[in-house]
């Protein structure tokens, strides 16, 4: 059971009703909590979620609908999405409804408490697991509870290309270009034509260079997290661009049968480093492409991808590197 989880079956008296569970971890706390709900924006930990309690989560960047008196947010990683979820999950809740706040005290919880008082009077209810629990009784705010009041847009001007960015709270490099994108975009010449996916999507850039540059191509996106598929849509949506946005859980939710995947791949989960998604895209990639097709990625110099990759396809190059990154390629023989 996840720590946090702990620490609120430690309260059975304020989480027996309907309640929704927001950001839930994929562990047993439903099967505890017989009458709450889970939303995830995690499509891995929702797809677990949803074999073992059918009907009981959802998918999505918006909380369902339901006749709920109590929230709880599990504290996701980045600022702006607490902003955001605190802000979607008090609308969601009657006069009188409690929305409460956990989470790790390394992942930054007290800060966060500050962010759940500007709803109201937030009270720490326990301290336990190296974690904290906070509520605030009958949350209110102004704020716009809905997702496209919250987009960040901005233009991207580089490698000869012209783009509207869009990305939602909590997205990978929300508003900005980070700077191993930056590197990959300058390098994303003589990919064979065919089906081709960005991997670990985010906003999008990529898969929108991509379809810019490759217009004869077909395009896929690919990314675990419903925020960062909402927004590659509206990226593609404003320049006019058309691909196949997927919302799963790694390489094994891609098509099979590529030209190229090109990816700017995750090394963190939470606050927590976490190689396995990209360490399993480098073995199974292969598997993906067809005959002669390409894997393209950067990736911070210190990774030991090299090795990997060459395990997997026989062979890799560096064909860049620059402020502390590498972009690397291999070709399925």
């Amino acid at each position: 059971m996840d720590p946090r989880s702990e620490v609120l079956l430690r309260h059975p008296e304020r989480f027996g009703g309907a309640l929704l569970l927001a950001g839930l971890p994929a562990d047993d706390l439903l099967g505890a909590l017989p009458a709450g709900s889970g939303w995830s924006w995690h499509a891995g930990e929702a797809e677990q979620l949803m074999r073992r309690y059918p009907g009981r989560v959802s998918l999505g960047i918006e909380p369902p609908v339901g006749d709920f008196t109590a929230a709880v947010l599990f504290l996701p990683k980045s600022r702006e999405a607490t902003d955001f979820l605190l802000t979607a999950l008090s609308q969601r809740l009657p006069a009188a409804g409690s929305l409460y706040l956990v989470g790790e005290k390394k992942a930054g919880i007290e800060r966060a408490a500050r962010q759940l008082g500007a709803l109201g009077q937030a009270s720490k209810l326990d301290s336990a697991r190296h974690c904290q629990l906070w509520v605030v009784q009958d949350p209110r705010t102004s704020a716009d509870p809905q997702p496209d009041a919250w987009l960040q847009r901005h233009r991207l001007e580089r490698a000869g290309m012209s783009l509207e960015i869009f990305s939602l709270p909590g997205v990978f490099s929300h508003g900005r270009l980070d700077v191993g994108t930056a590197l990959l975009l300058e390098h994303l010449d003589g990919l064979p034509e065919g089906a081709v996916l960005d991997f670990g999507c985010g906003a999008g850039v990529v898969g929108a260079a991509l379809a810019r540059r490759y217009p004869a191509s077909s395009l896929h996106l690919l990314d675990v997290d419903a925020f960062a598929a909402a927004s590659s849509r509206q990226t593609l949506a404003a320049n006019g661009l058309a691909g196949t946005v997927i919302a799963g859980d790694g390489i094994a939710a891609a098509p099979t049968g590529l030209a190229a995947i090109v990816s700017n791949p995750p090394f963190h989960s939470g606050v927590k480093t976490d190689y396995r998604t990209t360490e399993t895209l480098l073995a199974e990639a292969v598997r993906h492409l067809r005959p002669g097709g390409e894997l393209r990625l950067v990736a911070n110099s210190f990774l030991r991808y090299p090795p990997l990759i060459e395990a997997a396809f026989g062979n890799c190059r560096t064909l860049a590197e620059r402020d502390g990154f590498k972009v690397y390629s291999a070709r399925r023989r």
